[in-house]
């Protein structure tokens, strides 16, 4: 015959301490996943904004030393204001708004923040069609766009060799353009260097690495907008 059993009540859990349990878990997961939300939020505030200064040889560093180049400049500036940014260099000399058109997709990486774009100068000195530049920043403003990235867009002016009518087009793409896309604009990048020759180098059109300097000191205020537009952005995403 088989002996039975006894279940004893030892060995049979109440009820209100597996409920107890079971609470008591479900608050330790909680804790930890709102743990892992504020270090996950505390990283996001610590990441610095990446904006991507695209343009020509004005962004590049044309003619200065590495260190004195418009983003090494602007990001070296930027941080001893507090603001925790990397600035990379998508400056190419020689590069036309078409050129800029060609390259956007590769230069402005999926890491991308904000941009500044610097474009034209190069269009304007060659007497390219302002109905040209136009359509290629057209294009290159919309692609931004459609990737939400903020935008600050800053203005170049013709020469004027090539006469009233070609500058007055040419220079009122820039505006036109910033208002039509709601962009923050910086009305002429070279303001306040350009026919100074304390501030070029000896072919009067590249600023000096001091004249690189004046151009961040002077831009600087639009681009701390720019940052603001960052930050309200990473802030709508988090809420």
């Amino acid at each position: 015959m088989q002996k039975r059993h006894n279940v004893t009540a030892e060995r049979i859990p109440a009820v209100g301490q597996v409920v107890s349990t079971a609470i008591i878990v479900n608050m330790l997961m909680a804790i930890m996943l709102f743990a892992s939300s504020l270090q996950a939020n505390a990283a996001d505030d610590n990441k610095p904004i990446h904006i991507a200064a695209f343009g020509d040889s004005l962004t590049s560093g044309y003619g200065v030393r590495p260190t004195d180049a418009f983003p090494i400049q602007l990001q070296k500036h930027l941080k001893a204001r507090g603001h925790n940014v990397t600035i990379s260099n998508g400056g190419v000399a020689g590069d036309t708004t078409a050129a800029g058109l060609a390259r956007i997709d590769w230069t402005i990486g999926d890491d991308v923040d904000a941009v500044i774009v610097e474009l034209g100068a190069n269009d304007a000195l060659r007497g390219i069609d302002p109905k040209v530049t136009r359509e290629n920043l057209q294009k290159i403003l919309s692609a931004l766009a459609g990737r939400n990235l903020p935008v600050l867009l800053t203005g170049m002016r013709s020469p004027a060799n090539w006469g009233e009518t070609y500058s007055d087009d040419f220079d009122a793409i820039f505006p036109e353009l910033a208002k039509e896309h709601s962009l923050l604009f910086y009305p002429f990048f070279l303001d306040g260097v350009i026919l100074d020759v304390k501030l070029n180098q000896k072919d009067g059109m590249h600023p000096n690495g001091k004249g690189v300097a004046e151009i961040v000191r002077r831009i600087t205020p639009s681009v701390e907008e720019l940052i603001g537009k960052v930050k309200a952005q990473r802030a709508a995403e988090k809420s």
